[in-house]
């Protein structure tokens, strides 16, 4: 009786004729390139296939590298926001310095300056009273200062120091109403003593008799008498010059040369010997 199935070649027989086949078919297709349409064929048919997977990958990879571009143009962003601010701390910062370094420069270049020892002192603080006009410098005891000593800016006499302390002091202004200094008219030198008002813009001339040779526009200096303040320094021009016959003397006012509401560097003066010399003989004079 026959077997219904058939018994076939042996398994390492199919083994041998596949390997022998393959390889067939790779010499064949290196040398003579037999297969080149059939790989053609093959890649165009699989081609959608791997585009659709490789899908899914490039979406995550575009979301990723967006969100990630995202993320580094918001921290750029921050980075350069703080920059820009910085940048423009600096600029306002220079041009501060600009500024100060005009000041200073005004300040050593003023013609009222002579020979002097002098030296710069910056204004730290504004007494708050209403009723005194004072300023708090940055120098003092060890660095020389002197109650009494005459301070100055580039554009005249700002007062005088009434306090020292180790390392700071107090200047008493010139428009404080318990100030007083001599002065004298620079067309005809008559002297005279200039006041406080108690206003930043005034100072007051006390005790002038109406008939004194004394015009709206008379600019006042320090005459050098009393031994404080070096003569010829700046102090105010008359603004009003004003009389009533019932009193025996005029009403003068006049403006102060140094806006003491922009009152930032100061010059503290220590006058020469020589002046100290002459102010005594004019002293002794009167």
């Amino acid at each position: 009786m026959k077997p219904i199935f058939g018994r076939g070649p042996s398994l390492q027989l199919r083994l041998f004729l596949a390997i022998l086949l393959s390889a067939s078919l790779m010499l064949a297709d290196s040398r003579l390139d037999a297969f080149a349409n059939v790989r053609y064929l093959l890649n165009s048919a699989i081609a959608p296939l791997q585009y659709a997977a490789n899908l899914p990958r490039d979406m995550l990879d575009g979301v990723s590298g967006q969100l990630s571009s995202h993320q580094r143009l918001l921290t750029e962003n921050k980075a350069l926001k703080r920059d820009v601010l910085v940048m423009q701390s600096d600029v306002l910062l220079l041009d501060q310095l600009k500024q100060e370094n005009q000041r200073l420069r005004e300040l050593l270049g003023s013609p009222f300056v002579r020979d002097e020892r002098k030296m710069i002192a910056q204004v730290m603080a504004v007494d708050s009273d209403p009723y005194s006009h004072q300023v708090m410098i940055d120098k003092g005891r060890t660095d020389g200062v002197y109650e009494g000593q005459p301070v100055i800016n580039e554009k005249g006499i700002v007062g005088q120091i009434s306090y020292v302390g180790a390392h700071n002091s107090r200047v008493l202004l010139l428009i404080d109403p318990t100030h007083a200094i001599p002065v004298q008219v620079v067309r005809n030198d008559i002297r005279v003593i200039a006041s406080g008002s108690g206003e930043s813009d005034m100072v007051q001339l006390e005790h002038v008799p109406s008939s004194t040779d004394i015009e709206v526009g008379d600019l006042l200096v320090t005459s050098g008498l009393g031994g404080r303040y070096p003569e010829g320094y700046p102090v105010a021009n008359v603004t009003e010059f004003s009389f009533d016959n019932k009193r025996p003397f005029a009403q003068i006012k006049a403006r102060p040369t140094v806006q003491f509401d922009r009152l930032r560097y100061l010059l503290l003066v220590w006058p020469t010997p020589r002046e100290y010399q002459l102010e005594g003989e004019l002293t002794r004079g009167e």
